[in-house]
């Protein structure tokens, strides 16, 4: 079922409109956690976000992925400097709400529709609430708005790529970072080509990866061949040129496991069980063959020894911690 958000962005209007997408911040200046910056994570594609501005609603947008961690965008200059550097991107495509609406000339209809707790508005007066940047409401809330205006609900749903994936966002990251090693004063070219290497799971990094892992911890395959040497903290969110190196900072994993880790869609326990993020639908986990243990599928009565799970090292469930709170997409809200 879908949900509906408004978003307050007065000073970053501008930037996330044209590039769209929003961008929050991971938590308050203060380093305390914000229920406006965890709805970036709770949004989900195909959700409907209303844009407010200057006392005026003038965009529509449909979520288009699931956020993911990105640095603060480089265009939004100074604006934020308190802002810490890393936050939550999310993807949005923008299309134009005609007229704008001014929600103080709806505030009749709208109060009693209003959320009583986070609500993006003063139900008194209209005006923006201090602090508020994405907030959920209710269908009830979108929908007047939308009445007084005009949509194109079909470029909504179909209309335009959005530029802003993951993949490409990551890329972009993985090929800023890259770029900083190779002109690294204080790196060796030995240190600098093992680094810039383990981007893609291979030198030093796999060898690394190998000492302390021998199969897939989705699927249990043992081959090789075919298995990727994929880091739990991602290559470019490491801190240290020793955590892009860190074997306890890898897994082995399939391709398609590897592509799920990486987007979120699962991750591990401490104890080496597998949590699948409740917002993967299951339809496309049968499809990849993964809507029941691989070992069942193959025929085996009990799970081979090489697939039961195992628990991890201290080391990395450090690392595991990072990815359960900054990578795995886990429930929405509520």
């Amino acid at each position: 079922m879908a949900q509906y958000w408004w978003v307050n962005h007065k000073q970053t209007f501008r930037h996330e409109i044209e590039r769209q997408y929003l961008w929050s911040p991971k938590a308050k200046k203060n380093s305390t956690r914000s229920v406006f910056y965890d709805n970036m994570r709770g949004a989900s594609p195909g959700d409907l976000v209303l844009s407010y501005a200057d006392g005026a609603i003038r965009f529509v947008g449909r979520i288009a992925e699931f956020a993911f961690t990105a640095p603060k965008p480089t265009e939004f200059g100074k604006t934020g400097s308190n802002w810490s550097n890393e936050g939550w991107l999310l993807p949005v495509f923008w299309t134009p709400l005609l007229p704008a609406v001014r929600p103080k000339d709806l505030l009749a209809v709208l109060a009693p529709l209003l959320p009583q707790k986070y609500s993006p508005v003063q139900p008194a007066t209209g005006n923006g609430n201090q602090g508020v940047y994405l907030a959920e409401i209710p269908k009830a809330v979108f929908d007047a708005i939308v009445a007084v205006a005009t949509v194109d609900y079909v470029v909504l749903a179909s209309g335009g790529a959005n530029s802003l994936t993951f993949q490409t966002v990551q890329e972009q990251l993985d090929d800023e970072v890259e770029r900083t090693v190779a002109a690294d004063p204080a790196l060796d070219s030995t240190s600098r080509t093992a680094i810039i290497q383990a981007r893609r799971g291979q030198g030093t990094y796999r060898r690394n990866v190998e000492a302390n892992e021998k199969s897939c911890r989705l699927t249990g395959i043992t081959n090789p061949a075919l298995l990727i040497a994929s880091h739990i903290r991602p290559w470019r969110s490491c801190e240290t040129s020793s955590q892009r190196l860190d074997g306890m900072n890898g897994l082995l994993l399939t391709p398609d496991a590897d592509l799920l880790f990486d987007r979120g869609f699962i991750t591990f326990e401490d104890d080496g069980a597998v949590r699948v993020s409740p917002r993967f639908a299951r339809d496309d986990l049968r499809r990849l063959g993964l809507g029941e243990p691989t070992w069942k599928l193959l025929g085996f009565s009990e799970p081979p020894r090489a697939w039961e799970p195992n628990g991890f090292d201290v080391k990395q469930r450090e690392y595991l911690s990072y990815h359960r709170s900054n990578v795995y997409i886990g429930e929405a809200t509520r």
